[in-house]
Order: structure tokens, then sequence, then C-alpha cells
């Protein structure tokens, strides 16, 4: 086994000290994803080692929020992956349709767009009025952003055509009102969103619910803290609920997968055995 370089201590220490100081654990996620999004952090900090960078971050708890912007995958879209959405639609929604009220679980909702998403393809569906979505994350500054479902104008070309491929029922601007700048999403949509701080890496199970998607967040975690957060999905979890996984994720190799069944393969959605 090699010796560690001063740059593999370096991160260990300060991945320590953010525990320590902020009770963030990013201790189990990819080393390799780690590495590289500190190495962007400190270019924006302009400091030149990651012990400099510990130094700012321990004392300064502004920079600590703005760390947690390089440290969290701050990617999204509105439809993301829109044959995931239309598999919900298609295959999933008719299930739900059979309880009286339920709930959705979006973990590591980043900026919000998947929870506005998942809004109005129950709003279309005519279930939005029996239903409750929990969107979490654990970046303050993204959850604030993804609370006022305020986005810049020019992504609602991309968001209108994953929307239509998704099987969207009317245009995507009939749920948003545009200014010169921005697109504001429908506030009565809002009403049944809750945006919430969690962490898979360090939190517990805060609610039953019938489907959870939580999509390109595990690839960014060691196997261990896969394992760590399927449980907790899987625990969340009503029998026969419904788990959605990102595109390059799967249960396949995580220590819950005999506990659920392949549902839409093709879309990483499975059900709870």
């Amino acid at each position: 086994m090699s010796e560690p370089t001063p740059e593999d201590v370096e991160l260990n220490v300060l991945l320590d000290a953010i525990y320590q100081r902020y009770h963030y654990d990013f201790r189990k996620y990819s080393e390799a994803s780690l590495r590289r999004r500190v190495a962007t952090a400190l270019l924006h900090f302009r400091v030149a080692s990651i012990s400099r960078l510990q130094e700012k971050v321990l004392h300064e708890p502004r920079a600590f929020t703005e760390l947690l912007g390089f440290l969290t995958v701050q990617v999204s879209d509105m439809f993301r992956d829109p044959t995931y959405f239309k598999s919900l639609r298609e295959q999933v929604l008719p299930y739900l349709r059979t309880y009286p009220t339920f709930k959705v679980w979006v973990a590591g909702c980043s900026t919000g767009e998947e929870a506005w998403s998942m809004a109005i393809l129950l709003a279309e569906e005519g279930l939005l009025d029996r239903s409750l979505i929990y969107a979490t994350d654990i970046n303050p500054e993204a959850l604030r952003t993804a609370e006022e479902g305020v986005y810049a104008l020019e992504r609602f070309a991309l968001f209108s055509a994953n929307y239509q491929a998704s099987g969207g029922k009317r245009s995507l601007s009939s749920w948003y009102h545009a200014s010169s700048r921005a697109g504001l999403l429908d506030r009565s949509l809002k009403k049944h969103i809750l945006f919430s701080d969690h962490s898979l890496a360090t939190d517990s199970v805060f609610a039953e619910v019938e489907l959870a998607s939580c999509r390109n967040v595990l690839i960014y975690f060691d196997k261990d803290l896969q394992n760590r957060a399927v449980g907790l999905l899987r625990d969340s979890l009503r029998r026969k609920g419904f788990l959605g996984l990102g595109s390059k994720e799967s249960l396949r190799f995580t220590a819950h997968s005999a506990t659920f069944a392949d549902f839409v393969p093709q879309d990483r959605i499975y059900q709870r055995l």
C-alpha cells in the first residue's frame, strides 16, 4: 500500500475539520470527485494549498458556505432525462393514484428543478392536491434558489424540450410567468412542496413516502455511503413503494439490492419488495 501524499493528508484533515466545525460529512464521498472539486475551489479562493483553504473555511463561515457550492453538485434541469418522467407518468402514477394521499421525496434536490418538475407532473395527472413533495438538500444556498422557483429565461428552451419529450400535456409556458430575464414557476405548485435541509450522509429517515427520487447523487458517494443512502431511501418507502435513480446509477452492487425489484429497468425505477 503506497504512502499517502501530503495532498492526501491535507484533504482528509480538511474533511474532518468540516465535519467537526460545521457537521457536514463529506468523508465518504468519492475521492476522485472531491479532488476535482477541491482543486477548482483552490483557484476560486486563490489559495495555494488545501491547508490554506482549511484555515480559511474554519475561521470564516461565509467561506464555508461558498465552498459548499464546490463540494456539492448543482447541476440540474427541469424534466432532466425525459423518459424517466414519462415512465413515472405512465407506469408509476397509475399505482399512486390508488392511494387517497401520498408523499414523494426528492432527495438531493439541488436548486429545485426536479421538485418543480414533479409538481407539474402530478398536477397534470390530477394528483397534486392529494400529494406532498419533500425536496431536500444539504446546501442552504441551493435550497433558497429551489424555494424561489426562479430560473434564467434562456434555460426554458431546454426545459420545454424536456417537458414535451416527457409526455407533457400542455405548453410548459402555462406553468411559469416570464419576465425579460427570468421565468417564475407557478406559485400554486409551491403549496405542495416542502423544501428542507437533509443529509444522506448523517441524517435519518424523516418521513414515510410512496415514491423516492434520488438521481445523480449516489455516483458522488463511495460504496459505504451509497449503502447508507440506499438504506435510508429503502427505509423511507412504504411496502411496494418506488425508488428512482439516475441514468448512471444502479442498485445492483449495493447491500440492499435484494429488497427491490426492477420496475422500469431502462429508467432505473425500482419497487420495494
